[in-house]
């Protein structure tokens, strides 16, 4: 069979004597031969990766978007236990990403592990939308669903779940893979990737805003669950079609393991003196993790430098367990520095999870008619989310950072750590918003005496379009936090938990999701005592304050947003070098007290 790369140029490459022009990152072909520059990756691959990218998310949106509406109107559940139930899913289809990149970096390389959990997904959603087609597995109207019709929906629901988790870390990862970071141009054209990708991501959310929710609302659940289904099997095609063009990094070992031998090895020799010279502390020649380069000592964390430390009469095929080299040690010490700026993310995730549950039944109080004769689900709102996303991300891409990299000197003109800032001031923006916006809405309800508790939220004459500027700011501060994100743990991340790192950064969302249905929980338990109907009723809004909620969460906003400066202050990036030993090209990592112009500040 024929090398589709070419093993000829490959081999003529080689015998010219010039091996720059292959891809110098470590990148392998499908054969697992060292790509060629001009024959791989690159925007060339791109295409393939963003275009499933767009049907996998019109997939999950198309079933995440109204899901609120679906297990309110069809399982007949109440507000506060549609709520919890949402969010509780959308938190593990991000849990989730943590199985699929730990395969992807240990065993299964990102390639075969997005088509191993492609498979599962598509499984699931085809289950889900049986669920709706077949008479036996629908609840009577008015009436709540069977143990075994909740069964078979939830284990549709949960397959879904595993399977755009396991999925999610490894494409924007495989993504990148594609631009070799050792060449200038590349590494700018990956700055652009990371815009255009969570681009196509909002296409897809942009589609099932609107026509799904339409499809869902008006038309059928089962059509509306269908559609979606069928984007993820055009998905898996897309993908595959990028086959012969694809860059690969091998997958390095268990990231787990190396991170357990660390600490095993530190505390092995806790009682041994840190070393004042990092030059005496072990290293092999070349990088003993598959996948990955050498990273150089850095003076955060100095316990673990023991774990690098080799006693007398230690020979270099000592255990793992107990001696480990700087690189590995290094590995752990960028993870542990991640930590704070990753745990500032889950409040921002939590402010994201309202577009999909408070924000839907609020805008199912408000009047949704357009015109004489035709309405909008409230879920549809969430159009305006993706059209802010869609607008700011080409604005930001080729509007404002050339304009900034002006002043900056900065490739990507806002450092990444600036960027993520700015999206979480935009967010408590957001939730300023929708708190005035409910003021008005239960001031006219109130009014009106829409009060029955009994009832489901009666719709007040406000117009549901009231909401557009909540989910509008939520979009900017997406293209700012989020994909600002996913390129700082990606950049900051090791060569051989990249993977990891990019679930490590998807993990907010689900701990996000989680805290909002913890935050539900606690309210409605202290403020709906003796007899009150609490915050967020189980029937109708109206006689609650949701606009308390929206109140809550843009002060915890704030909170979060001062902890995110003091950390952002204290983070020093990855500065990156090369240096040659032979053919083999070597990554290290600045010490962390390099000049302080590196340091990122708000």
């Amino acid at each position: 069979m024929e090398d589709p790369l070419g093993h000829e140029s490959r081999d003529a490459i080689h015998a010219a004597g010039k091996p720059s022009l292959l891809v110098q990152d470590g990148s392998v072909d499908i054969r697992g031969q060292p790509a060629i520059k001009s024959k791989s990756g690159n925007w060339k691959a791109c295409p393939f990766i963003l275009g499933n990218e767009a049907c996998e998310r019109l997939a999950f949106y198309g079933i995440n978007t109204n899901l609120v509406v679906f297990l309110t109107t069809k399982l007949n559940q109440s507000n506060s236990t549609a709520l919890v139930n949402a969010t509780n899913w959308a938190g593990t289809c991000y849990i989730t990403t943590l199985i699929g990149a730990f395969l992807a970096d240990a065993y299964l390389g990102r390639y075969l592990t997005i088509a191993v959990f492609s498979a599962i997904y598509f499984v699931g959603m085809v289950l889900l939308t049986l669920t709706t087609a077949i008479p036996s597995l629908v609840p009577p109207k008015n009436d709540a669903a069977s143990i075994g019709q909740l069964a078979v929906f939830y284990a549709a629901l949960y397959l879904i779940a595993l399977g755009t988790g396991g999925i999610k870390p490894c494409v924007s990862s495989f993504g990148a893979d594609q631009f070799d970071e050792n060449d200038e141009v590349e590494k700018k054209n990956k700055v652009s990737f990371f815009n255009w990708f969570y681009f196509s991501i909002n296409i897809g959310a942009l589609i099932s805003s609107t026509l799904l929710v339409y499809v869902q609302n008006d038309v059928s659940w089962t059509l509306g669950f269908g559609i979606p289904a069928a984007m993820m099997g055009l998905a898996i095609l897309s993908f595959f079609s990028g086959t012969v063009l694809y860059r690969h990094q091998k997958p390095g070992g268990s990231p787990l393991t190396r991170i357990a031998q660390v600490f095993s090895a530190a505390l092995y020799k806790r009682k041994i003196k840190t070393l004042s010279d990092p030059s005496l502390l072990y290293e092999t020649l070349a990088c003993s993790i598959q996948g990955s380069r050498k990273l150089e000592h850095t003076d955060l964390f100095r316990f673990l430098d023991k774990a690098a430390i080799q006693v007398e009469g230690e020979k270099d095929n000592v255990s793992s367990w107990k001696l480990c080299t700087v690189t590995q040690v290094e590995e752990v010490k960028s993870l542990l520095k991640l930590g704070p700026i990753w745990a500032t993310g889950i409040v921002f995730a939590t402010v994201y999870s309202q577009m999909s549950t408070l924000f839907v039944e609020q805008g199912q109080g408000m009047d949704r008619s357009i015109g004489k004769h035709a309405h909008i689900g409230a879920a549809s709102l969430s159009m305006f989310d993706t059209i802010s996303v869609i607008v700011w991300v080409p604005i930001y891409d080729r509007l404002i950072v050339p304009a900034v990299r002006l002043y900056t000197k900065d490739v990507r003109g806002f450092t990444q750590l600036q960027r993520m800032g700015i999206g979480l001031i935009i967010s408590i923006t957001a939730m300023i918003a929708a708190a005035i916006v409910e003021i008005k809405r239960l001031a006219m309800a109130r009014a009106l005496q829409l009060l029955d508790p009994t009832q489901k939220t009666p719709e007040v004459p406000i117009s549901v379009f009231w909401q557009a500027p909540q989910y509008f700011l939520v979009g900017a501060a997406e293209v700012f936090m989020f994909i600002g994100q996913l390129e700082f743990f990606y950049d900051q991340a090791p060569d051989a938990m990249r993977s990891f790192c990019s679930a490590f950064a998807l993990t907010t969302v689900a701990l996000g999701n989680y805290l909002s249905s913890l935050l539900v929980t606690i309210v409605m338990k202290v403020s709906a005592k003796n007899g009150k109907p609490g915050w967020i009723p189980s029937n109708n809004l109206n006689v609650g304050h949701a606009d308390y909620f929206f109140w809550l969460l843009a002060l915890l906003s704030t909170l979060n947003f001062i902890l995110y400066l003091l950390y952002a202050h204290w983070y020093t990036y990855k500065k990156l070098h090369t240096e040659n030993e032979g053919d083999k090209l070597v990554l290290t990592e600045i010490p962390a007290n390099h000049d302080k112009d590196d340091e990122c500040r708000l």
